[in-house]
């Protein structure tokens, strides 16, 4: 496991699923954890397991809020933007509130997040940053356009800030995880019928396990990554190499 050990790192997203994975692996490894949810008892549960972990809860759709909750925040080594929301739909059934919610979780409330904690970033001139994008955004799923949409924007919004950040010494990165076993994950995806097709056209013929995004998103936090900026990483077998 890459050195996380005594830096500060925050998640957005991190009531559940990698999230929360991510926020005990990287307490377990020494580093000190913000962990963002909007829901409060998924907070609690997540300082249950470790009472290290600082929980902060806000609804990130709301941007004067989650500046607020964030003004608190005085020493910050990496990022996590984690949270994301997937409505999907057929493309003749997407409804402008689909839209509209898709892209303020996706993409506005990444850039709110990472405007309002860079500056603190820039002050240690050091920083390393990691959206949470998906093969989506490398490749076209049925039902999924608007989801796709945002995580195409994710991928193009990661490249320009590190281009702008890199002066700082701040990386910028995404990783792009396939389908990921997480809870939802196998409610949704365990049943052969539909899993079945899409995992045969992964090389690897399985889908990813959440420490296998976990991993990776803390080896781009990490100094063992600290020449890696402006790239995204496909966690996803092969899926998009074919």
């Amino acid at each position: 496991m890459s050195c996380v050990a005594g830096k500060t790192i925050l998640v957005t997203g991190a009531g559940q699923g990698i999230g929360k994975a991510l926020c005990l692996k990287l307490a377990d490894n020494g580093a000190t954890v913000i962990a963002l949810s909007r829901t409060q008892n998924h907070l609690d549960e997540l300082v249950h397991e470790n009472c290290n972990i600082l929980p902060v809860q806000v609804d990130l759709s709301n941007w004067q809020e989650t500046k607020q909750a964030l003004t608190c925040i005085n020493n910050i080594d990496g990022l996590v933007n984690n949270a994301g929301i997937a409505l999907n739909a057929p493309l003749l059934q997407i409804t402008e509130e689909q839209i509209d919610r898709s892209f303020n979780i996706n993409v506005k409330a990444l850039i709110n997040v990472t405007q309002t904690v860079v500056p603190k970033m820039i002050e240690k001139k050091q920083g390393s940053i990691v959206n949470v994008s998906s093969q989506a955004s490398l490749a076209g799923l049925a039902e999924h356009t608007v989801y796709c949409g945002t995580k195409a924007a994710v991928d193009g919004l990661t490249r320009a800030m590190a281009l702008e950040l890199g002066e700082h010494n701040i990386r910028v990165n995404t990783v792009n995880p396939t389908v990921v076993m997480t809870a939802m994950g196998k409610q949704v995806w365990s049943n052969p019928a539909k899993g079945n097709p899409l995992k045969e056209k992964i090389p690897l013929h399985r889908f990813a396990e959440v420490d296998d995004v976990v991993d990776a998103i803390i080896f781009l936090l990490s100094d063992g990554s600290k020449m890696i900026t402006g790239t995204n990483l496909p966690i996803d077998g092969g899926y998009t190499a074919v």
